[in-house]
């Protein structure tokens, strides 16, 4: 019995054996409440958006849903309660970091700022910053721009770029900020701003679903390297990171996680059946072969 006694002890004093049995962080939250909050957007097709239904889908919605299974099956949870927070650029890091949501599920650039204050699961899509304009006003590269008006959304990296190259490049551009990525390619539309300066992949979705396709245009010149996307969760939770690590790898490199990707970029996608037609490349081909959260663009 004393030798007993004495081995619990060891085990005890073995520091964070005792505490690995313990639940912690996010998932002591999602057992106690027994739900997961996940945040969404309204219009970053084909990430995460809302259908004509009302419903809110895409690929980063997906991509979570897998993430809340890995949950549920870890925690032994016969049901787990999914609620559904809308984001914008501007709240989502607030909201993940007060608690408010669990998961963001949109369409965030995961760089090494943002991640001072929150933390990323692996990479799930590749992006440029580009900028959308009506081919009538002729403009292809940034200095372009000069003396023009530019919009893009705010609290977006977008945003920071197009005031960085505006300095750099000394263009006199008068830059305006929408509350989302649907409002600030209305005011395209519109003729109140000539280009709007976002991911290149939410520009083409945005033109895809326009009145008229074949009146806008994309830049030739973009203002960065492939920026990695990736799901936004709290930062310094390990085990909760983890968990997301390991489901969305299993994903990507799964026949599944590719059938998903062919769902949402080579295929007719809600409400109106457009196809982006995006195959994946090659870079990001590597990216879910080796799933990573590396922020650096220069990693891929």
């Amino acid at each position: 019995m004393r030798k007993l006694m004495l081995t619990v002890a060891a085990v005890l004093a073995v520091p964070g054996l005792a505490a690995a049995q313990e639940l912690s962080g996010t998932l002591k939250k999602i057992k106690e409440t027994g739900s997961i909050s996940l945040g969404h957007r309204d219009s970053s097709v084909p990430f995460s958006y809302i259908d004509d239904n009302g419903k809110v889908i895409g690929y980063s919605l997906d991509i979570c849903a897998k993430i809340v299974e890995a949950v549920k099956t870890e925690l032994k949870l016969d049901k787990l309660d999914v609620r559904l927070v809308p984001v914008t650029s501007s709240t989502r890091i607030p909201l993940i970091a007060n608690g408010t949501i669990d998961l963001e599920c949109g369409s965030t650039t995961n760089n090494e700022e943002r991640q001072k204050q929150v933390g990323y699961t692996n990479t799930h899509f590749l992006t440029a910053s580009a900028f959308v304009s009506k081919k009538v006003k002729n403009l292809k590269k940034i200095d372009d721009l000069k003396g023009k008006t530019v919009v893009s959304t705010a609290g977006t990296t977008n945003m920071k770029q197009l005031v960085e190259a505006n300095a750099a490049r000394n263009l006199g551009i008068n830059v305006m900020s929408a509350k989302d990525h649907a409002a600030s390619f209305l005011l395209v539309e519109l003729d109140r701003a000539d280009a709007f300066v976002m991911d290149d992949i939410l520009l083409a979705s945005l033109i895809a679903s326009s009145k008229d396709p074949g009146a806008y245009q994309t830049s030739d010149d973009a203002f960065s390297l492939p920026e990695p996307y990736a799901i936004m969760l709290r930062k310094d939770d390990a085990p909760f990171k983890a968990l997301a690590d390991k489901a969305t790898s299993a994903l990507f490199r799964s026949a599944e996680g590719a059938a998903l990707y062919a769902k949402w970029f080579t295929s007719a996608i809600p409400p109106k059946g457009l196809n982006l037609n995006v195959p994946v490349g090659e870079k990001l081909k590597k990216a879910y072969a080796a799933p990573t959260d590396n922020p650096d663009p220069k990693a891929y």
